[in-house]
Formats: structure tokens, C-alpha cells, sequence
């Protein structure tokens, strides 16, 4: 066995946020799941990871009941699940001794935000040496606001600005940014079949 799966940030946080209606990937819950099923099927181990800002009294703070894996996906007896409080899921965990200890030297990710926290443990991952299948459909984003918008727009100002960058030009230009670089990007189809 020397692949992992690591499922990054599929928590109830993310739906607790009115932004999740513009969720780029209504499938990913489903998506992540059947990655979930063919890496149990095939004995590879799966590893959670949940995001968390303690103390900030958002959906992030783990006060708030939501830091957990959302709720049609289980994680197994077995599978950790890790949390952090950055972009990354190596750096403030124990992820990289975990790799480590098991002999694993290929990662297949997968998660929420597939810019920022899949794609920053992409880069991560790739720098330390693991060879990385970046899982495009069971990851899922949102658009993002212009540097100069107003902070905290509401959902519908959001997609009202033309300056905003929406999910689906943030999702191809990570897997540009990722491909042939830091990972192999793959879909779900590609890994398990239909």
C-alpha cells in the first residue's frame, strides 16, 4: 500500500455559509464518497482533514458544531481525522508523520476549496515528495470577489459584480496551475470508473 486518500474540508462549516448556494459542484459530497468506497475497497487508507479557527465564533470555530465531516460521509474507526488551522493539511498536524509511518508515496486529494486548502496541500504534498492526483470533480469552490469589492458581500452582490472571478474560471486555472507541475489532475470517472 502506498497511496492515501485525503479528504480536505468536506465539513458541515462550509454548508453552514450562505455562500454555498453558488457551490460550483453540487456533486462533490457524492463525488468525495465514491472516492471514499473504491480507496477503502482497495485497502488504501483514508485520512480526514477538517478545518477550524478556534475562538473566531464563526462556523469555523469549532464551538459552533459545524467543523465536522458533513453528514452523509462517516469516516471509518480506523480513519483520523486530522484537524488544522491553516490553508495546508500538513503544516500544525501530523499528517506527514502519518504518510510517513505507513510507507505511503502517493496522495489523492480531494475536497473543499479546490483553490485554496486542495490546491495549497496539493503544492505542499508535491515539495515533500509525494507523487499527487489532484481529484478536480470532488473538489468544489466558489466565486471569488475582486480585491477592491466591498468586504463580506452578500451571495447575490457577489455574482451582481462583474469583477468577480467566478468558480469555474478558478477551477481551471488551478488545474493549470497543477498539471504536470504539482499533480496529476484525474476525475472521479477516471479513478473508479463510471
Amino acid at each position: 500500500m502506498t497511496n492515501a486518500l485525503v479528504v480536505i474540508d468536506v465539513q458541515e462549516s462550509f454548508r453552514a455559509r450562505p455562500l454555498w448556494a453558488a457551490v460550483n459542484n453540487p456533486e462533490v459530497v457524492r463525488n468525495v464518497g465514491r472516492l471514499v468506497e473504491a480507496a477503502r475497497a482497495a485497502g488504501e487508507p483514508v485520512i480526514w482533514v477538517v478545518h477550524a479557527e478556534p475562538g473566531t465564533g464563526g462556523v469555523f470555530d469549532p464551538e459552533s458544531g459545524h467543523v465536522r465531516v458533513v453528514d452523509e460521509l462517516k469516516p471509518a474507526p480506523d480513519e483520523p481525522v486530522l484537524v488544522k488551522t491553516v490553508h495546508n493539511a500538513f503544516t500544525g498536524t501530523d499528517l506527514q508523520h502519518r504518510l510517513t509511518v505507513a510507507g505511503i508515496r502517493s496522495l489523492t486529494l480531494c475536497g473543499l476549496r479546490t483553490e485554496q486548502c486542495v490546491e495549497t496541500t496539493t503544492r505542499v504534498a508535491s515539495d515533500l515528495g509525494y507523487a499527487v492526483t489532484f481529484v478536480t470533480d470532488a473538489t468544489a469552490t466558489f466565486p471569488i470577489p475582486h480585491r477592491d469589492a466591498p468586504q463580506d458581500p452578500t451571495v447575490a452582490e457577489l455574482l451582481a459584480d462583474p469583477r468577480t472571478l467566478s468558480a469555474e474560471d478558478v477551477v481551471t486555472r488551478t488545474e493549470y496551475a497543477l498539471a504536470g507541475r504539482f499533480a496529476t489532475v484525474r476525475t472521479v470517472a477516471e479513478l473508479v470508473g463510471v
